[in-house]
């Protein structure tokens, strides 16, 4: 697609009204080159007497490569009167927006670090990989749903290429691991002499708002006091995102001081939960911007020592601890902070208002792992975490952890809820059992 039609039509620059005019939904700053989303503002509403549209479902799924351990994230008890686990003891601000499911995983699905390829599909593929794979599920989505927005769908990662987004054909979708392409993807026009310039702006702390300043100053005149209190925190969030990708380049591009001892061993610089978080926090954007409806964001299973106090070996080798008391602690200290992570990501999207509640009320956020037992190889028993969306949360959904629950009963419930009339998906004959929809 070329850049012109890229900026027709839906995509339309700003124009400025008088406050009691409607705004375009696809509203878009500009400034020497560079287009800027805008998130929704209630200007953006239908005028007086037009119907509104149904508010948009969004869909956000966190695949991580080495599980969680399930003795740290299960509540012991079922229902919604559940103590809170050490896993979920961090996120019990927010129990009334999550549901944790144990006892799940997809029939068939085996051959440990293999069954990536199936955690989205729910389709076996064998240990050789001969047999076929099928859609994942946000990619069904995009197909059916992702022409609504610029990008049908987002296939993230915190390193490397490998994702659990599969076509229709079971091709898989290589994932973008570079948080300042997805930056320059999400707001900066498509020609590549552009995206150098901006990338040049970032490293010099130059903003994109700089950019878009008068643009988005007559804008503001013309918004009222909520719509601009909403632009501000917007405005900020971009901000600061940007200067933490320029203070992670400065930082990997300074010299280490020169000590006069005998070097250690050095650590592995990729700090896992770090990269999570900015990945995270572009995410938010994309969804706010209604740039796509649909991300995935996988957390490959590296054996980097990550840059955590008390962490002091690889996270793969951790993951594969053979029940070692010592490697089990360090583990849990990584895991925490995925856990952790994945809870900010569901507070940031329940403070951003929009149209029919806020933006974690139309967006699941599922995490989950093809292995309930890293260290065994075991893909049953998966970890599950799955807010928002508009479901009835605040409970943990025990299904029998001897004879599995189909997990991709939980991807039918999201396709419905997304306005998709199906009643299955692979092994997924069913809506997921106790997750009910707020609304009828």
């Amino acid at each position: 697609m070329t850049n012109k039609q890229n900026h027709a039509g839906r995509n339309a620059p700003v124009r400025f009204h008088s406050p009691k005019s409607r705004l375009a939904r696809r509203t878009l700053l500009r400034g020497s080159g560079v287009a800027m989303s805008l998130p929704w503002l209630s200007a953006m509403e239908a005028s007086a007497g037009a119907k509104s549209d149904p508010p948009a479902h969004r869909f956000v799924s966190v695949t991580i490569g080495l599980g969680l351990l399930g003795e740290n994230l299960f509540p012991e008890q079922a229902g919604r009167t559940y103590a809170p686990s050490r896993y979920l003891n961090p996120l019990a601000d927010i129990r009334d927006q999550f549901t944790v499911v144990s006892g799940s995983s997809h029939p068939g699905v085996s051959n440990g670090h293999r069954a990536e390829a199936s955690i989205l599909t729910a389709t076996p593929i064998g240990n050789s990989g001969s047999a076929k794979n099928t859609i994942s599920v946000d990619q069904y989505l995009a197909k059916h749903l992702g022409g609504a927005t610029r990008y049908p769908s987002l296939v993230l990662s915190t390193s490397g290429t490998q994702s659990p987004s599969y076509t229709d054909t079971g091709a898989m979708i290589p994932s973008l691991s570079s948080p300042a392409e997805l930056f320059a993807t999400l707001f900066i026009d498509q020609s590549q002499q552009e995206r150098l310039r901006q990338a040049d702006r970032i490293r010099s702390g130059r903003s994109i708002m700089d950019v878009v300043n008068e643009d988005a100053k007559r804008l503001q005149r013309d918004l009222g006091a909520g719509d601009r209190n909403r632009l501000d925190s917007y405005f900020s969030s971009v901000r600061e995102l940007e200067q933490r990708m320029a203070a992670n380049e400065r930082w990997a591009k300074m010299p280490k001081p020169v000590v006069d001892a005998k070097p250690p061993t050095p650590p592995d610089a990729n700090d896992l939960v770090g990269c999570q978080a900015m990945m995270l926090s572009l995410m938010k954007l994309a969804l706010q911007t209604d740039s796509t409806r649909f991300i995935t964001l996988n957390l490959p299973g590296g054996n980097a020592k990550l840059p955590i106090e008390g962490v002091d070996e690889g996270y793969h080798t951790l993951s594969h601890h053979g029940r070692d008391a010592d490697k089990l602690a360090q583990l849990a200290l990584i895991e925490e902070q995925i856990v952790g992570a994945y809870g900010d990501f569901l507070r940031s999207l329940a403070s951003f208002e929009e149209t029919d509640g806020n933006l974690l009320d139309q967006t699941s956020v599922l995490m989950t792992s093809n292995l309930g037992n890293a260290s065994s190889h075991d893909n049953r028993n998966l970890p599950v975490l799955v807010g928002g969306g508009g479901f009835r949360h605040g409970q943990h959904l025990a299904f029998d952890r001897a004879s599995n629950y189909p997990l991709a009963n939980l991807f039918v419930s999201v396709l419905q809820q997304s306005g998709l009339p199906t009643d299955e998906f692979a092994s997924g004959k069913s809506t997921m059992k106790g997750l009910e929809p707020t609304r009828a």
